[in-house]
């Protein structure tokens, strides 16, 4: 297996998961308190954004460390932490929409603003 690159299972098992675990690396090389948040699959890759934005503590430390771990689904994988260019915007919005609708507007809403938009990971497995 490539360890840079989801198997078919692993990528099905988190796209599936409700809910994701996501730490990233402290400067010292170990995990910070681990947080859960929202997870979406789209184009053979997997996607996590900031409900609170840009500046929310997660999302700074993520982007400052580039680098942590996940766990969902029995899945457990270090994974970087990669800016997506806006070519994925739009699947990744449609993807949430898919996942998430259910709990309607006023939830849903926080991982499609714009502001939610700029505040997308994408996980890549290392």
């Amino acid at each position: 297996m490539d360890p840079s690159s989801w198997t078919p299972d692993e990528l099905a098992r988190v796209s599936r998961a409700t809910e994701l675990e996501l730490t990233s690396r402290r400067p010292d090389r170990s995990f910070r308190p681990y947080v859960t948040i929202w997870v979406v699959g789209a184009a053979d890759c997997l996607y996590v954004r900031s409900a609170y934005g840009w500046n929310n503590g997660w999302f700074q430390r993520a982007l400052k460390s580039g680098e942590g771990r996940i766990r969902a689904a029995g899945v457990e994988r270090d994974v970087a932490f990669e800016q997506p260019g806006p070519d994925v915007a739009d699947a990744v919005t449609a993807a949430y929409h898919s996942k998430y609708d259910r709990y309607g507007p006023s939830i849903v809403d926080t991982v499609i603003s714009a502001e939610a938009v700029k505040s997308t990971l994408r996980l890549v497995p290392r």
